[in-house]
């Protein structure tokens, strides 16, 4: 049997060989055909449309070929600080820091580059163009368009302002991030506005407006002339450059200028929305007065309109009061009267309000008052007088409450214009009773008027009597009188004979 000590190797156009004998590193074999002699030999065979060079050992190997390896390898190795960017062919591929790779070089171009992360963690611009496309480790990308601006945070810490544009940093063993806020917006949401201020001013100085108040002094932010913001005291706020503030001191006085209540109070749905929690409003209609009181104490009167005040520090309490005539009703008040005859009254009255202040610090309910101080009055004067003494003259009742009401009221800056009984509701069968003595009371009156009148007719025909009597020519006046009454109930009429032959006939027949 005839044993062969020689061995032979291929190494494709696209290869390339590392020759190993008995596991040790001989050389680098480039494509063709390699023939040796003995046995040991190991070919490791490595495909050059994949450069990046998969060899064990690298480490080892470059401490004693190191000459012979570069003349085939691209070798990046990176610092405890350094991290790099490899490119070969359309491909990238990044290197943290700490490592060692190698690339084939010749069959794809291959190109690397270092970067110092202690000079600068950030990507050069023409790399981060080229990169837009790419995700690599190690690597974060941001994009800032134009109507907004990032805040760079290294470790949570703020590191600079980013403009429109496109940025890429190193991300290894640390914590990057962007935050990316609208331009557009004026009051965005800013991440650490204290830290901001406190640590940043030229930050501040360049993009923001800062906004700190006093224990006693409120903001009103606007841009472009709207309101965008009210900011209570003690408030730390920032704000894009543009915006305008006006700060008000409330310590002497918290009610609102005219100007700004028609701003804040009658304005738009959104600044009414910003300014509820805000304020404390008190709206006065016409033909009333407002009282106001602030931390339970009397602060003045307002006059009809819409009046606001700032809330902060302070509690508010306002009751509008109508200074109109108002009308009060008392009805289905059951009484008995003096001689215990049950009644059922209704009672109207009218008052007005003279002293608002007196009114509210005197009483708690001022128609509860009005209303059972009416009671009591009409109360006292049903039940000192009889039934006919109150049928007579209603009138005295009305009197009587409007005398005792008066006083009452006025102790307490309250006009009663009028009082009145509007009905007197009686019983069923005293109703029948006085029906009963007011028909006889008539039918009296009746006879005496029926008598009166027919005394009155007899005494006027006796007197007309005597003067025909004593007159010819007023008897004869009268029988043309009564001849017309005839003549007039009578169609036709045919006299035979003179006119003065029938009176005389007629004469004759009355007897």
């Amino acid at each position: 049997m005839q044993i062969t000590m020689w061995q032979t190797f291929y190494i494709k156009p696209n290869e390339i060989g590392i020759l190993y004998h008995r596991s040790d590193f001989k050389k680098i074999l480039q494509p063709g055909t390699h023939t040796y002699f003995g046995r040991h030999w190991q070919v490791k065979i490595c495909d050059l449309n994949q450069p990046l060079a998969q060899i064990e050992n690298l480490e080892l190997l470059l401490r004693n070929h190191e000459a012979e390896l570069q003349e085939h390898l691209l070798i990046i190795r990176t610092a405890f600080n350094q991290v790099a960017l490899v490119r070969y062919g359309q491909n990238w591929v990044s290197v943290a820091p700490n490592k060692l790779i190698a690339f084939w070089r010749g069959f794809i171009e291959v190109e690397s580059h270092i970067f110092n992360l202690e000079e600068s963690w950030e990507l050069p611009s023409s790399f981060v163009q080229q990169l837009r496309s790419v995700t690599l480790n190690g690597l974060k990308k941001f994009q800032i368009s134009e109507s907004e601006i990032g805040l760079l945070y290294l470790q949570n810490n703020f590191v600079r302002p980013l403009e429109a544009g496109e940025y890429a940093f190193w991300s290894v063993d640390r914590d990057v991030t962007v935050r990316i806020l609208s331009r557009i917006i004026p009051n965005p949401d800013f991440p650490l506005e204290d830290v901001l201020i406190e640590k940043h001013p030229d930050f501040i100085a360049a993009y923001c407006e800062p906004v700190q108040l006093q224990t006693s002094q409120v903001a009103i932010v606007r841009y472009r002339g709207k309101v965008i913001s009210i900011l209570p005291p003690t408030s730390r706020k920032l704000f894009w450059q543009g915006v305008v503030v006006e700060i008000i001191d409330i310590s002497a006085d918290a009610q609102l200028q005219p100007s700004l209540v028609a701003e804040l109070v009658e304005g738009s749905a959104e600044v009414k929305l910003l300014s509820r929690n805000c304020l404390h409003i008190c709206q006065v209609p016409a033909q009333h007065v407002g009282l106001v009181y602030i931390n339970q104490e009397f602060q003045g009167q307002r006059s009809p309109g819409v009046h606001a005040w700032w809330l902060f520090g302070r509690s508010f309490q306002t009751e509008t009061i109508d200074l109109r005539l108002q009308n009060m009703e008392v009805s289905g008040q059951d009484i008995l009267s003096k001689d215990k005859v049950p009644l059922r009254l209704n009672l109207t009255a009218g008052f007005r309000i003279l002293d608002p202040l007196r009114a509210k610090n005197g009483l708690s309910d001022i128609s509860g008052y009005l209303y059972k101080e009416l009671q009591f009055a009409l109360r006292g004067a049903v039940g000192e007088r009889n039934l006919d003494a109150l049928l007579e003259d209603k009138g005295a009742i009305d009197r009587s409450i409007s005398e005792y009401i008066r006083q009452k009221a006025a102790d307490y800056g309250i006009e009663v214009d009028s009082v009145g009984v509007k009905d007197i509701i009686l019983p069923g069968e005293i109703k029948t009773i006085l029906s009963k003595v007011v028909e006889a009371e008539k039918a009296a009156q009746a006879n005496v008027v029926r008598r009166r009148e027919e005394t009155a007719a007899t005494r006027s025909m006796l007197n007309t009597a005597k003067v025909m009597e004593d007159n010819p020519v007023a008897l004869r006046l009268k029988e043309l009188e009564v001849l017309e009454r005839i003549a007039e109930k009578i169609d036709r009429i045919q006299v035979n004979g003179s006119l003065d032959s029938i009176l005389t006939d007629l004469i004759r027949m009355n007897p």
